[in-house]
């Protein structure tokens, strides 16, 4: 039966008309909101289809009316000014960089123009533009050769620094090059130089077309070089002078003597003290030979060759060498070496909560507890592995130095109209993820403190959690650790922590050192994700969960890297007794290569960390366990009171195969 609106109660005929007049009046409202964003969309459609156009320089299907207030216009006109070099006037770039130098756009266009110009041999045009020296070799080999005329020293200084390295370089580099041999600039020496280079990198067709460039006056040289290649202990045995006046002789035995302290280092060391005092060799030659000496001596630990490294580091401030002899001190447990090596270290570098750490473990080690403490409460300032591991022993909080920011809205809603800002979100929205990177961050290297800090605020509140990250460490802002370690993804770590049994804010720690939280990370090696889990361990993963092989994109999707991650670190500590140090080392290098560590290892926590042999699983390992006591007390409130980073056990126990749980 239809059922007349007339025939409804009065009262139900006022309530249905005051529903239909706030129904109308909120459609009227928002008719303006809808034809907005539905011509935002449209703008955003132009935009893309102009932008895709231009990169093909399809000009017919670009709409400039349509796109002309867009934010993202400067990059069509970008593209239109790239396509017109070389024959683009200076000064049209010059006007776009200046129009756009709140944007990668112009740095792009003029690093575009400088190798345009350069190929075309349009000079002046080059200079016109440049802005100091730019960055890549084919375009430093054009702005070089730019020089020549105008400035002869600049260009000669800087032609020979691209000329000496050990590898081709591009066809950019030839006419500068060939003008600076036909200058006398690069001449035979310099050729042999470059020549041992080669040879020393493995580059033999390099090595050899530079040596049909040389007069019969470098034949002993060649000679000389055919006979180490196949026998590097032949320098004891080579005449000391090669080459006209000698100049073969310093590059050439670098190059041997490095071939030779790689292949045998004892051997090498023991030629060397040969050999040394009779050599017609430049200094820096003789500096580079023995500082491969001493490092590859330290590193492989030859007790052997220790008096010598010890008396020619005593001469020394060379950073990387002295840390690598503190090391060897602490393996050999060596307390009064320690002190004595670390005070050959200058000032700045010593002045680090890692050697304080150290600088106190070996006053305690050697009786005198105030210098131990004061050691100590120097390193607990510092927010790192070794500061929190300081902080145990005296028994105090860990520094956070927690910086914490806030900004009011009417500040904020700037932020969004920012013109960074709005290019960015622009980026985002036509699926352009890596200019719109370019651009955030390259707003961040522009901006002030407190820009930068706006744009980290704005980027949390966004939700770009590794942008979030990224943007803290382009303005480093190393203590603004809200920010620096986001709650992302948090209930899936909290969840597959539970499922797995494996402390949540590790899981985090893992993933914040080894993706900083992008979800779609790849490595060099092929590792993915946010716990940057290769695809073969995925696979063993999935059969062991009883669930689908991911395959390399699945394994993207951060819910599964976050199941995927947890259970191998789950497995890795079933396989070290619930050990956390030596799961991490494990999760990054491997749980064969712990095994062989923990069976040479000292037995104490510390030792054992700075004993790890591979640099980045050294700082891994440091990484993940101070950064899971940072996520534990961001989620006590910023409040390190009651946090551990290693329990108990974790310090106590003995680093050796003994932390096997299957021996």
């Amino acid at each position: 039966m239809r059922l007349r609106y007339s025939a409804l109660p009065f009262s139900a005929r006022r309530s249905g008309a005051r529903r239909i007049a706030t129904l109308l009046t909120t459609l009227a409202l928002s008719l303006p909101f809808v034809q907005a964003q539905a011509q935002a969309q449209a703008d955003d459609r132009a935009m893309r289809d102009a932008l895709e156009a231009a990169r093909n320089q399809q000009w017919e299907g670009v709409d400039f009316g349509a796109i002309e207030a867009h934010p993202l216009a400067g990059y069509v006109e970008y593209h239109r000014l790239r396509s017109r070099l070389p024959q683009l006037e200076p000064r049209q770039v010059l006007g776009f960089i200046d129009r756009h130098a709140d944007s990668p756009l112009g740095e792009w266009l003029r690093g575009q123009a400088i190798a345009q110009y350069g190929h075309a041999g349009r000079y002046d045009s080059l200079l016109a533009v440049a802005d100091g020296e730019p960055a890549g070799t084919a375009r430093q080999c054009y702005y070089y050769t730019a020089k020549l005329g105008s400035d002869p020293a600049t260009a000669a200084e800087g032609g020979l620094g691209l000329w000496m390295v050990g590898r081709s370089q591009p066809d950019a580099c030839d006419t500068l090059f060939g003008t600076l041999r036909s200058q006398g600039v690069i001449g035979e020496p310099q050729i042999w130089e470059r020549k041992m280079l080669a040879w020393q990198a493995g580059e033999s067709g390099l090595a050899s077309f530079l040596g049909r460039q040389l007069g019969s006056r470098w034949e002993g040289a060649r000679a000389a070089m055919e006979q180490l290649g196949g026998d590097f202990a032949a320098v004891t045995r080579v005449p000391a002078c090669l080459g006209p006046e000698c100049r073969a002789s310093g590059p050439l035995f670098a190059a041997a003597m490095h071939g030779f302290t790689r292949a045998d280092t004892e051997a090498a060391l023991e030629a060397w003290r040969k050999i040394a005092p009779h050599l017609p060799i430049e200094r820096e030659h003789r500096a580079g030979i023995e500082r491969d000496l001493i490092f590859y001596s330290l590193v492989r630990d030859i007790r052997h060759n220790r008096g010598w490294v010890d008396q020619s580091l005593a001469e020394r401030s060379d950073a990387d060498l002295l840390e690598l002899r503190v090391r060897a001190a602490l393996g050999e447990r060596d307390w009064r070496g320690v002190l004595e090596w670390l005070s050959r270290m200058e000032p700045d570098t010593r002045d680090d909560t890692r050697w304080h750490y150290w600088a106190g473990r070996a006053q305690e080690q050697l009786g005198d507890d105030t210098r131990a403490r004061e050691a100590y409460a120097r390193a607990a300032e510092g927010r790192s592995f070794f500061g929190f591991a300081a902080a145990d022993r005296l028994g105090q909080p860990y520094a956070l130095n927690l910086e914490r920011n806030g900004f009011d809205e009417s500040f904020r809603d700037q932020v969004a109209g920012w013109p960074a800002v709005q290019r960015t979100e622009a980026l985002l929205r036509i699926n352009e993820p890596g200019l719109a990177a370019s651009e955030w961050y390259g707003a961040v290297e522009r901006a002030t403190a407190r820009e930068a800090r706006a744009l980290a605020d704005y980027a949390q509140r966004r939700g770009w959690h590794a942008k979030l990250v990224q943007t803290t460490i382009t303005g480093r802002m190393w203590d603004a650790l809200e920010w620096r370690f986001p709650e992302a993804y948090r209930e899936h770590f909290l969840h597959w922590g539970r499922m797995t049994g494996v402390d949540p804010y590790l899981l985090m720690g893992i993933a914040r050192r080894e993706s900083a939280y992008n979800p779609e990370a790849v490595s060099p090696a092929g590792a993915r994700g946010l716990m940057q889990v290769m695809p073969g361990t995925a696979t063993q993963l999935a059969r062991q969960l009883g669930i689908s092989d991911p395959g390399p994109y699945g394994v993207l999707d951060p819910e599964l890297n976050i199941r995927l991650g947890s259970t191998y670190i789950r497995d890795m500590l079933d396989r070290y007794r619930g050990n956390r140090i030596a799961a991490a080392a494990a999760y990054n290098a491997g749980p064969g290569r712990v095994d062989r560590w923990l069976a040479d290892a000292p037995e104490e926590f510390d030792l054992f960390v700075e004993s790890i042999p591979f640099r980045e699983t050294r700082l891994y390992v440091q990484a993940v366990l101070s950064y899971r006591a940072i996520f534990e007390s961001l989620a006590n409130g910023g409040d390190s009171q009651g946090v551990s980073m290693l329990s108990p056990t974790e310090k106590t126990v003995r680093y050796d195969r003994s932390l096997l749980a299957r021996n």
